[in-house]
Formats: structure tokens, sequence, C-alpha cells
């Protein structure tokens, strides 16, 4: 393989537009694969409203049409699942997703090649649908690039859900010439759902250039900050729970939207705590280093979480995290780099917790930059893109390690 690999990445979720949320760790492994010298060009499902051809930070994105296009709502809102599941409409909807990404796979490789400009991989992030695609479209044999597979934690589980989908899976990850996972816990995962199967953990870029902490150590912090989607795995249930407990009425500040919002609003009014909590709705991603950076402690209650963006971009800001010990969160919030973890479901724990860091600012500022240097060490983007650079180069024919 070149220096200077061409690749080309398949992926249901990627940012629609510069500071979209949907999928933007995938955009920030393109932009620093670009910046170690790839090429990268993706594809991705459409979507109504946008153009078939885009440049989305300066990496070249085609949006693949899969429908007619009022019913283009599969991908981007992460409830491809419930859509599914919701309607025939969405079945339906899904096959032609399967069918035109996989066709459109084909058709870019042909083109690269015919253009004198071939690439050297190709990149289906997620298993499902974008690694079945590639695997249909015949990467990995009959003159195709060969391809990697990365799973980022919502496919894993889906494989959990629906054991007959462990087929589907095997045949797609056993034609990989690579299979990776953002964490260690869903690395793992995946090798108990397909024996023999070996995994490699090659996390997603953080944005360091974006979340920093404050200008000054000595910007006042307090309170609790949860940011994430409301519904049962994310664990907010059992935050509102914890800070019923906690010796000291914390307030917290609650980002994001889900379909357990109502029940949840019920639940906090219910422990007298409505008055404690603000509920931001989901905010720009632009919105959130303020929010980081005001916090006493960030709180990730989730459960199997495939890795813990949030933990990373809070710790990046300097403010310390705490999180249930469960999925890929143990790989971000590190107990012996500033982390603080607590058993899944432990209310009593977690509200001590709170109530350590939120007492002793001291304690959290330290906490939290031994969490930043974590954080830089092992997820910056020079960091990953360089592991990706060379998992890319040991699918070349002949490669020796």
């Amino acid at each position: 393989m070149p220096a200077s690999p061409r690749v080309l990445f398949v992926t249901h979720n990627f940012p629609r537009f510069a500071e979209d949320a949907a999928g933007s760790f995938v955009l920030r492994l393109a932009r620093a694969l670009t910046e170690g010298g790839a090429h990268v060009e993706v594809l991705a499902p459409g979507a109504p409203g946008l153009a078939d051809r885009d440049v989305v930070d300066g990496i070249a994105v085609r949006r693949v049409r899969y429908a007619r296009e009022d019913r283009q709502v599969l991908a981007y809102e992460g409830t491809m699942v419930e859509a599914v599941r919701g309607s025939w409409a969405g079945r339906f909807a899904l096959l032609g997703l399967l069918w035109h990404m996989r066709s459109a796979t084909r058709e870019a490789v042909v083109a690269a090649r015919r253009a004198g400009a071939p690439f050297d991989v190709i990149h289906a992030h997620w298993w499902f649908p974008s690694g079945l695609s590639v695997w249909n479209a015949g990467a990995g044999r009959g003159g195709m690039p060969p391809f990697v597979v990365t799973m980022h934690g919502s496919d894993v589980r889906l494989a959990q859900r629906i054991p007959p989908s462990h087929i589907v899976m095997r045949r797609v990850l056993g034609r990989a010439g690579a299979v990776t996972a953002v964490s260690r816990w869903l690395a793992r995962t995946a090798e108990g759902l397909v024996p023999g199967l070996q995994v490699q953990v090659a996390p997603m870029p953080v944005p360091v250039d974006r979340f920093a902490p404050p200008d000054t150590a000595a910007t006042a912090r307090s309170g609790v900050l949860f940011v994430g989607r409301l519904n049962a795995q994310k664990g907010v249930a059992d935050l509102i729970d914890a800070l019923a407990q906690c010796a000291t009425p914390i307030r917290a500040d609650v980002v994001g939207d889900g379909p357990d919002r109502v029940a949840l609003k019920a639940r906090a009014e219910s422990l007298g705590l409505a008055d404690r909590l603000t509920w931001h709705g989901a905010l720009p991603g632009d919105a959130l280093p303020a929010l980081y950076r005001r916090a006493a402690v960030t709180v990730m209650p989730s459960r199997e979480e495939g890795l813990g963006l949030v933990a990373a971009e809070s710790q990046l800001c300097g403010t310390p995290v705490i999180a249930y010990d469960s999925g890929g969160l143990p790989d971000v919030v590190a107990p012996d780099a500033g982390g603080t973890l607590v058993p899944v479901g432990d209310i009593a724990a977690l509200s001590a917790s709170i109530d350590r860091l939120t007492s002793s600012p001291e304690y959290a500022r330290q906490l939290g930059e031994k969490a930043r240097d974590h954080v830089l060490q092992v997820f910056s983007p020079q960091h990953v893109a360089r592991l990706h650079l060379t998992l890319y180069e040991s699918l070349t024919p002949g490669h020796s390690a």
C-alpha cells in the first residue's frame, strides 16, 4: 500500500453539515487520516434536503439515494431500529438502503480504478448496515479492495438482541481483512458472538482542539452535567435517583432528548427535584464546551456504552467524570487516570461519588487534570490516525508485520 493510501469510507452515519453531531467521530477520523497523508472519500445514505454530492470539512461525500425522498429517514437520527420495526415502509426502506449502498460501493470502486486512482481499502463503519452492504458488494474478493469493519456499539447491541443475525455477522466479519472495535468491551463482546474472531481495539479520535479547560484554573465550577439520549440505556433515571440521595441540594444540567423525556421529568418532580434540574434538550456541539467547563463533574450512568465520547469531551475540558463500570467507559474513564467508576445500578455509590467531587473542588480539579492527560494520550487524532494507517498498510499483499 502506498504511503498515501486512498480509502473509501462506507457509513450510514456522517455529518450532514459542518456542525452536525451525527457521525461526527467518523468525520474526525477522515480528517485525521487526511492530515496524516491519506485520501478519504465517503459514501453515506441520502436524506431529505441533502445534495447527492457534497464536501464536509474538506471530505468529499456522495449521498446515496435509497428510497423516495420523504422516506429516506433511516439514517442520522439514531432511530433506524425503531423505524424498521415500526412499519413495512421502514423495512422496505432498509432493503433499499442495503441494495443501493452495495451498488454505490461497487460503482465508486470501478470509477476510481478507471480514473487511475483506485482505492486501496474500503473502511465500513458499523458491521450493520454498512459492513453488510460492503460485503454484498464483493469487497475483499474478485478484484475488489480489502475492507476493514469498525464496530461502534449499536451494531453489536443489535446482534446481542437478535441471535439470528449472528450468521450474517459471522459472514461479514469473516471476509474482512481486519475487524476493529472502539473499545475493549466491544471487542470482547463481538468475539463472544463470533467464535474465532479476532478484533483489534482502535478508538475514534476526539476533538482536542474544541474541548479544553477554562482559561484560568480559578474558574468557578458547580453542579452536575449529563449529556446524552434520554432513554433507559443512558441511565438518566439512575442519576435522578442519586441526586435525590445526595447530602446537599446539587443542581444538574441535562442535555439531550429522547423517548423517556416526559417520564424522566415526572420522576424528578416526584422526588422534589424539579427546581434543581435544567432540561436543555438537544444542543448543537458548539454549545457543549461551555457547559463542560462550568460543571463540577459529568455523570455517565450508561449501560453498555460503546465507548463514551461524552466522557472524553468532558475530561478534555478538565471536568472529571463519574461513570458506571460498564461497556467501553472504563477505556475512557480510567480510575488510575482521574476517572471514577461505580458498579452498575449502585445508586448509593453514585450519590456518594457525586457528593465527594462536588464538595471538594481541589480534588475534582486534580482528577480533571489527570483525566485530560489520559484522553490526550490515547484519543488524540494524530495517535488514532497512526493506528489506522498502520492497519491499512497491514492489508497490503506481501506485507510482513
